[in-house]
């Protein structure tokens, strides 16, 4: 029997992976980041569901309440949005899309930063008192990679490519941990977040994803956001409902995406030279309108939008039939006053609202079903990352009976949006951040997969 000697290359090989210093610092440098992020995650949603609930509790007080904390709290938001916190406003991921794409340090520290990280957990926090149709997905994204960048300079990272993985992998941490969807958080980073996605950075995401969501799931448990339901769609029938939820979605969060990226290149007119000049108090006025939605939809329209959703996809609640386009609306307005917030839940509950409106045209397929096909066909509609909003909705509502379905919707959604908005949202947002004013041309564009 002849013995197997170990070749000397892979001897040398192990010894440089198991007893390098620098590979084990950055391998410290990842799991305390992840773990962070997972915490700081973590006391966001804690808080925001706090500051939903502090609002809810005004409104039960006096439906006159929103009347006045609406336009105080989104006047004292941006305030403290352009006198302390700049580069804080807006969802946070096309900031950190940016990051990535740009190889300027100087310019990636503006994108992402300690400072913009508590700016950014504080005033989503208090735009959501004061009752703005905003998400903490988002902000999350940009807090992660603000916090793996800046554990990254303090290690003294020298490869681009390092630094960009940290990025990347702080990203996609904090959706996972936002969302309490880890497998969402690995497809986001890839199809979203760095189209031209390199495989040398697959581990140091992976890593990030899984210690960030151990932490999450450790701590708050293995909940679903939007609960849960066992609906599914069988015979030949089961197609019409993806279909129209297809179309209707895709179309709707296309124009939606539309204009945001119209509007956020500067509203046309004496409307956009009065919010230029007077930005606090376009924000009070603002403020002022998403009580007016409010009110007319019930007081549905406040905050992320979770449990309104919930209580659609498991009839368990008065929903109104307008809380659809009441949602749609509130999030506009909440975007183009310039507070810090994402779009990812309300565009969720935008979603659920849009299936309770077919399902009512379709008595022969459940509720809970087109519900589902609805959140997933506008989130893909908006987002134009059909694989991600599946694989989200799929997580969230723990439904895997509806995969194929799901797929279907997403990818026709998809399709449908990009004939109205011709270029993904954060990619069209993170490009304007690139954009250096000074030659009058993109500093770096964002590349294409």
């Amino acid at each position: 029997m002849r013995n197997s000697v170990m070749p000397p290359s892979l001897i040398r090989r192990g010894r440089h992976v198991w007893l390098n210093p620098h590979l084990w610092l950055r391998r410290i440098v990842l799991w305390a980041g992840a773990v962070l992020v997972g915490i700081v995650a973590i006391a966001f949603a804690i808080s925001a569901e706090y500051a939903n609930s502090l609002h809810q509790k005004m409104v039960d007080f006096s439906f006159l309440l929103p009347f006045f904390i609406g336009p105080a709290g989104l006047a004292l938001v941006v305030w403290l949005t352009r006198k302390f916190f700049s580069g804080s406003q807006g969802s946070g991921i096309p900031q950190t899309i940016a990051a990535i794409n740009t190889e300027n340090e100087e310019r990636r520290s503006v994108y992402l930063s300690i400072r913009l990280a508590i700016g950014k957990f504080l005033l989503t926090v208090i735009g959501l008192f004061s009752g703005a149709s905003v998400g903490r997905e988002g902000p999350t994204v940009q807090i992660g990679a603000s916090i793996m960048q800046s554990l990254g300079k303090f290690t003294r990272f020298s490869r681009v490519e390092t630094k960009r993985g940290l990025i990347l992998a702080g990203g996609a941490a904090g959706v996972a941990a936002a969302f309490n969807t880890p497998l969402a958080g690995i497809v986001f980073a890839i199809e979203e977040m760095s189209r031209n996605y390199e495989s040398r950075t697959s581990g140091t995401v992976l890593t990030s994803v899984i210690v960030a969501g151990i932490v999450s799931i450790w701590w708050l448990g293995d909940y679903t956001y939007f609960g849960t339901t066992s609906a599914i769609l069988n015979g030949a029938s089961a197609w019409v409902p993806v279909i129209v939820c297809g179309l209707l979605g895709g179309i709707l969060g296309g124009i939606f995406s539309q204009v945001l990226i119209f509007v956020s290149r500067g509203i046309p007119g004496r409307l956009g030279i009065f919010a230029k000049a007077n930005p606090v108090m376009f924000a009070a006025i603002c403020g002022f309108m998403l009580a007016v939605i409010g009110a007319l939809s019930g007081s549905t329209t406040y905050g992320t939008g979770y449990h309104e959703a919930r209580s659609i996809l498991e009839g368990s609640g008065d929903i109104p039939e307008s809380f659809g386009i009441l949602k749609l609306l509130a999030t506009l307005i909440s975007y183009i006053s310039g507070i810090p917030g994402g779009v990812f839940a309300p565009s969720l509950a935008v979603g659920a609202g849009l299936g309770q409106n077919i399902a009512q045209m379709m008595p022969f397929a459940p509720l809970g079903a087109v519900v589902v096909l609805g959140m997933v066909a506008y989130f893909a509609g908006v987002v134009q990352a059909p694989v991600t909003a599946f694989v989200i909705v799929m997580e969230m509502t723990d439904n895997h009976d509806m995969i194929v379905p799901l797929m279907a919707t997403s990818l026709l959604a998809a399709g449908c949006s990009k004939v109205v908005c011709r270029k993904p949202l954060y990619r069209a947002l993170a490009d304007q951040f690139i954009y250096d004013p000074e030659s009058n041309e993109s500093k770096s564009s964002i590349r294409d997969k």
